[in-house]
């Protein structure tokens, strides 16, 4: 990816699509970028292309969704830390999308029923819309670093840069409960305690983080 603090400022939230199609060399890439990320992740996401029911129901209006006809379904077989790969591997789409020119957004109960094939043991725990954008978004009302982690002037630089990174993540309504510490070399996320999305939130946060600061220069604890 290009560089990643730059592809994270430039993506931001879209629910108003054009209805321009989306080229199949870019589905191409796009696929074979999520069969690789269903594999480091053990998942089972899913992107369903030329498909206006799913964002046409009564939810996806009150979620003022409108022309989406592309959508990634997420989802896995069932498992403690399901929701939080989710988010972490769902953003890894969600980004390698942005770069290809792609606009997206994460919605959890404002849409109808995906087409995507889910099996008995599996739950889909998210969708997120795809497509071309009307607009390409605007940036959200971010905390402040100490808000959201222990940062101090003197932390080393990855730290603070995952940090930025980590602020930059989407969360449910924008609500950004999480807290990142550092230890030594150690990293500890935790989500908030009272929240819409808590755990594919940190997913997110962990996706953005991990990106930024580099996974060669810390340990998760």
């Amino acid at each position: 990816m290009n560089d990643i603090i730059e592809l994270m400022k430039q993506r931001h939230s879209v629910r108003q699509y054009t209805d321009k199609r989306i080229p199949e060399d870019i589905r191409k890439l796009l696929d074979e970028y999520t069969e690789e990320m269903n594999r480091q992740g053990n998942l089972h996401m899913q992107i369903i292309y030329d498909e206006p029911e799913c964002f046409s129901s009564r939810l996806a209006h009150y979620g003022r969704f409108s022309g989406c006809s592309n959508y990634i379904a997420v989802i896995g077989r069932n498992a403690e830390d399901l929701e939080e790969r989710c988010g972490f591997y769902g953003e890894m789409v969600v980004l390698r999308a942005q770069e290809l020119g792609l606009n997206t957004c994460w919605a959890k109960m404002t849409h109808g029923k995906s087409k995507a094939v889910i099996n008995p043991d599996e739950t889909e725990v998210i969708v997120i819309a795809l497509g071309y954008g009307k607009t390409q978004g605007v940036p959200s009302k971010n905390k402040s670093a100490s808000a959201v982690s222990n940062v101090r002037e003197d932390s080393p630089a990855w730290f603070k840069r995952g940090v930025e990174a980590a602020l930059l993540a989407p969360t449910a309504v924008n609500q950004q409960k999480f807290r990142i510490t550092l230890d030594g070399n150690k990293v500890s996320a935790k989500p908030g305690i009272l929240g819409s999305c808590l755990k594919i939130d940190l997913g997110i946060v962990k996706c953005h983080f991990e990106l930024a600061a580099g996974r060669e220069n810390f340990d998760w604890n």
